[in-house]
């Protein structure tokens, strides 16, 4: 009996200092800052890609939340008749 609970208090000791072990998770690189949305996905020549919105023009703020509004006009439940 006085062998199980050595074992499991070794068992335990060796569990407890495995977890010291772990890696801090931290960013080593830095902040990376994204782009702003309507820098898009495209090139300034304007050819976007597969999923680019017609009309939409690259870097266009202005085009971009027009776009925005458009898209999310239909989703609003509150708005929404029976």
């Amino acid at each position: 009996m006085r062998a199980v609970a050595t074992l499991v208090a070794l068992a335990s000791g060796a569990m407890l200092l495995a977890a010291c072990t772990e890696k801090p998770q931290t960013n080593a690189e830095g902040v990376k800052h994204d782009a702003v949305p309507w820098s898009g996905t495209g090139t300034q020549d304007n050819t976007g890609t597969a999923f680019t919105a017609p009309g939409w023009k690259v870097g266009d703020k202005a085009a971009w939340e027009q776009q925005i509004k458009v898209r999310s006009n239909g989703q609003n439940e509150y708005t929404r008749e029976n």
